[in-house]
């Protein structure tokens, strides 16, 4: 793809990341069975990002159906023992078969939550989106076994995220 760069309108910025793109596709799993999906999980790991900076232990999220769309509440305690919580809506996107999903915080802004490993038993997640830029590990339990939190993390840096900016979630007074 030849890129120019004086790209003009709102699309620009969308074709010169595609430009600039070092990553391949990402591949999600093939279905994911939203009624299975539904509930609550804990964060086991994460990719530290800035709209959870505050989180210092006990992340989860809660998914359940709302209509077409999906009801998302996460919660995570933060370093004076406050429990902080975020309402969101998640879309599923056309064609996915539910592996991936468009979640929102603050709408009209939608960002990517593609499931990219999943459990046959829905014990654990591994989820994250196209840039890399953010990934987490899920589990149905605040306790994680590490070698599959290990196996996760291989996966993950086979996928192009990188391995070693995870960061572990305290889950010690996990909310329900």
């Amino acid at each position: 793809m030849k890129c120019f760069p004086y790209l003009a309108g709102s699309g620009a910025s969308l074709l010169l990341a595609a430009c600039t793109s070092t990553h391949p596709p990402l591949a999600t799993v093939q279905a994911v069975d939203l009624d299975r999906y539904y509930g609550t999980w804990y964060e086991i790991a994460r990719l530290p990002n800035r709209f959870q900076a505050q989180c210092v232990s006990d992340t989860q999220a809660t998914y359940r159906p709302d209509g077409k769309a999906v009801a998302v509440l996460n919660q995570c305690r933060t370093a004076n023992g406050k429990l902080e919580q975020a309402h969101g809506v998640a879309k599923v996107v056309a064609g996915s078969q539910g592996a991936k999903l468009r979640v929102s915080f603050f709408r009209p802004f939608y960002g990517d939550y593609w499931i990219l490993e999943l459990d046959p038993d829905y014990r654990w997640v591994l989820v994250g989106e196209p840039s890399r830029k953010y990934a987490w590990i899920l589990a149905r339990s605040p306790r994680f076994d590490e070698p599959t939190l290990e196996a996760l993390l291989t996966r993950a840096a086979a996928l192009g995220f990188d391995r070693q900016a995870f960061i572990r979630t305290p889950q010690p007074r996990p909310a329900r």
